[in-house]
């Protein structure tokens, strides 16, 4: 048995899954402090179960908690960028582009030293220990713990990294170390972006793993734990320790994995309304469709593997104003069941106007049937065609197409959606987001640069999908089970000689044990 946790910002959802088979479900309100949230959903989820703890082979989470502390701009830490370039990139420095208050939280601690790769791996400048053991000791002396290393085309050739890592490692080793190869993809800015948010994330992401791993402890779960990653896959927790950074927009893509796997669909748009804000993907072959984009991460550029999400400030707890008419993104959040009117509180929201709409059977009706019926059809009106302004955004091509709700916000939908061909909402809906994290399969992928020129096409394709199988299989995938899921070829026309570029990814279930 599988048990999945999707830690919301409003509640927290877990379902226990035997196979296929969601055995039972729960929903709790998410807590300041997530190991509590998770360890009152994971009792009541084995109580409602009626399972022993034993019987449970994996614990996937799935949590906005890394992405609300860079959101809010509390728990970095202050971070040292590394960068692996001169003479090269010093036209641009660390940083240079992010958001001024994100960067002073982080330090705006930013190093050019010699090192880095040329587009077909050979050296850029040699890496000086002498300089980086002179850079560490200013590192020590400021106190910062960790440090991002961002080598230019690492991606092609992780050498320069690896060496500066082993130079620092040695001066500073107390500090966590993030390489941005392991976390980024081509274009330097971003990738070495990617690194600096990871670094910045490392502590917390250790203090929170080791409160959950206590929380399932004192449940008398001792089955492995591991984390959903951006892209609806799984890395162990002790992965996440070391990259937090790529789960950082997990909970969105969680509830796609569990709209396909409800719904058997492997196209169609899934819209998941929370009790905040709405986020809305497309799938594609059951994945959550890729961003083919660089894309911003509280307001910084970076590009790691990230669905191509639509997230709208619609939720459940949204605000209602009257004169004029406004619906979000103000909401009261993990307050819905205390601040609502349907629950006896004093603030008009979104599942207010449901229930008196009769989209929703919550709460006591009786308190929203003084609500001026003008006002209701005209919220009600505004809060659909948010939706399917939003569907249509994402769809990938004009005309209709099957759309999925899910989240514990989707009753807020009672009438047809402009723009699709079914609007459907399976079994389990509200929980979807917990059913994605205990289904969730594991990955590996492979992204070069190679020259054609050199080598042949059929070659490098074999070789990189040969290396994306088996970093599939090392980050525990059943053999058994791995497939090719992605191929990219991309020939890169500004560069010299028949540079192309080259994406595989593969991915496979679980393995036991």
């Amino acid at each position: 048995m599988r048990m999945g946790i999707d830690v919301g910002g409003t509640n927290t959802d877990a379902v226990m899954m035997d196979g296929a088979q969601v055995v039972a479900q729960v929903k709790v309100p998410t807590t300041t402090d997530v190991s509590c949230g998770v360890l009152d959903a994971v009792n009541r989820l084995l109580e409602k179960a009626r399972a022993p703890a034993g019987r449970i082979r994996g614990v996937m989470l799935g949590t906005t908690h890394f992405t609300n502390a860079l959101v809010e701009r509390r728990r970095l830490q202050e971070v040292a960028a590394v960068r692996l370039g001169l003479p090269a990139t010093a036209a641009l420095p660390p940083m240079v582009d992010w958001p001024r208050d994100l960067r002073s939280a982080l330090g705006d601690h930013g190093f050019l030293v010699h090192g880095g790769h040329e587009l077909d791996g050979r050296r850029l400048s040699p890496v000086d220990a002498g300089e980086l053991r002179r850079i560490a000791a200013e590192i020590g002396r400021r106190g910062i713990r960790a440090v991002a290393i961002t080598g230019v085309f690492s991606p092609v050739n992780p050498e320069a990294e690896r060496e500066a890592a082993a130079i620092l490692r040695d001066e500073l080793p107390d500090a966590s170390l993030s390489l941005s190869h392991e976390i980024g993809r081509m274009g330097l800015l971003e990738r070495e972006n990617a690194a600096i948010l990871n670094a910045c994330l490392t502590d917390l992401a250790r203090g929170m793993i080791g409160a959950l791993r206590g929380s399932l402890a004192q449940a008398g779960v001792s089955a492995p734990l591991y984390l959903t990653r951006n892209d609806g896959t799984l890395m162990s927790a002790d992965r996440a320790e070391q990259h937090p950074v790529s789960a950082l927009c997990s909970g969105p893509t969680n509830s796609m994995r569990g709209a396909a796997f409800l719904t058997g669909l492997t196209d169609a748009v899934v819209v998941d309304i929370g009790g905040t804000t709405t986020d809305v993907g497309a799938l594609r072959r059951g994945m959550p469709r890729e961003a083919s984009m660089t894309l911003r991460v509280a307001g910084v550029r970076c590009n790691f593997r990230m669905p191509d999400v639509l997230s709208i400030g619609l939720g459940g707890g949204s605000l209602v104003l009257d004169a004029p008419l406004q619906v979000g993104p103000q909401s009261v959040g993990h307050d819905l069941a205390r601040r609502a009117l349907v629950f006896g509180g004093d603030t008009l929201t979104a599942t207010d106007i449901a229930v008196i709409a009769g989209c929703a059977a919550i709460g006591d009706r009786a308190s929203v049937a003084h609500l001026p019926s003008e006002l209701v059809a005209r919220a009600a009106e505004r809060i659909h065609e948010m939706v399917e302004a939003a569907i249509d955004r994402v769809k990938p091509a004009a005309g209709a197409i099957p759309v999925v709700l899910v989240g514990g916000g989707s009753s807020l939908i009672c009438r047809p959606l402009q723009g699709t061909s079914e609007v459907i909402r399976p079994p389990h809906a509200e929980v979807a987001n917990a059913v994605g994290a205990a289904i969730a399969q594991v990955s590996g992928e492979v992204d070069r640069i190679v020259d054609l020129e050199r080598r042949s096409r059929d070659a490098a394709l074999a070789d990189a999908q040969a290396e994306a199988i088996a970093r599939a299989s090392a980050s525990g995938a059943d053999p058994a089970t791995i497939r090719l899921l992605d191929i990219d070829e991309v020939p890169l026309a500004y560069l010299p000689s028949s540079a192309t570029r080259i994406r595989v990814t593969a991915i496979g279930d679980l393995r036991d044990g």
